[in-house]
């Protein structure tokens, strides 16, 4: 594991954060450091193209969350600020004072909830299809049944994959091509049930939500006009909430905005980020 892997056919590099559990991320590039998070059923391959945008000015890293994708597994329960202390970790392995963070959907919310902890260590927020917290973002029943479309199958025997191509169906726009369905179908493929069982529970049991009035740093928010796990009524509330805060609505676009319609989420991306930087 401690070896460096070049991926095949991308000029990305794989290496690993020691400790408990190993972390997995996926990077290229030199510069300032943008760290992509991916959501509760991706990896970090869903930012290669993200990555590889970006290598030309900035280190570009997808993490692969505990539990998910090249990351070792872990014992006992998942507590969400488990996220947050992994990212320090990656932070500090890197020697990154601050970083850009770019999370989607889950990894949106990881980015948000350490933004509220480590503000100093938070170069610009990118948060694309996603949510502050529960208790501000959605129903009780709405949150029971997120729950129930993902766990319940799982904990009657089914695995991952069985759901995938269902899942898949409620989350891309109805515009999307085979090709993106079947990018989010095969990440669901990936996903090992009992950390996925474990970060649902997690996430949906967090409480706390996100104070945006105390973010300063630069904010991008995008989300998919036909986003339906986090709609666009959120993210404006978002951008309206974060003082000097970046709204982009990507037409025929549901909750995976950048594997959907990369043509326009990238220039976005560039544009943002360049402008920091």
């Amino acid at each position: 594991m401690g070896s460096p892997a070049i991926l095949k056919h991308m000029a990305l590099q794989t290496d690993y954060v020691p400790g408990s559990p190993a972390l997995a991320y996926d990077h290229a590039g030199h510069g300032e450091t943008v760290v992509f998070l991916h959501g509760i059923g991706g990896n970090a391959r869903n930012w290669h193209r993200q990555v590889e945008l970006l290598a030309d000015r900035y280190h570009a890293i997808a993490l692969d969350l505990r539990g998910y994708g090249n990351s070792a597994d872990y014992e006992g329960p998942l507590a969400f600020t488990d996220f947050r202390a992994d990212l320090i970790r990656l932070l500090d392995h890197l020697g990154v004072a601050r970083a850009h963070l770019c999370g989607l959907s889950l990894g949106g919310r990881i980015a948000l909830d350490f933004h509220d902890e480590h503000a100093e260590r938070v170069r610009s927020l990118i948060l694309v299809d996603t949510f502050p917290g529960y208790e501000a973002s959605f129903t009780q029943a709405g949150r029971e049944r997120f729950v129930r479309d993902r766990r319940q199958p799982l904990l009657e025997g089914k695995e991952p994959a069985d759901i995938a191509q269902a899942v898949a169906a409620t989350l891309v726009s109805p515009k999307a091509t085979a090709d993106v369905t079947e990018l989010l179908v095969d990440s669901m493929r990936r996903l090992r049930k009992d950390s996925y069982l474990k970060t649902i529970e997690a996430m949906t049991m967090y409480m706390p939500v996100a104070d945006l009035t105390r973010i300063r740093v630069p904010v991008q928010i995008i989300v998919g006009a036909d986003d339906r796990l986090t709609p666009p009524a959120i993210s404006r509330k978002m951008a309206a909430a974060i003082p000097g805060a970046r709204l982009l609505v990507i037409e025929d676009a549901g909750h995976l905005s950048n594997l959907e319609r990369p043509e326009i989420f990238n220039p976005c991306l560039r544009e943002f980020l360049d402008a920091i930087a």
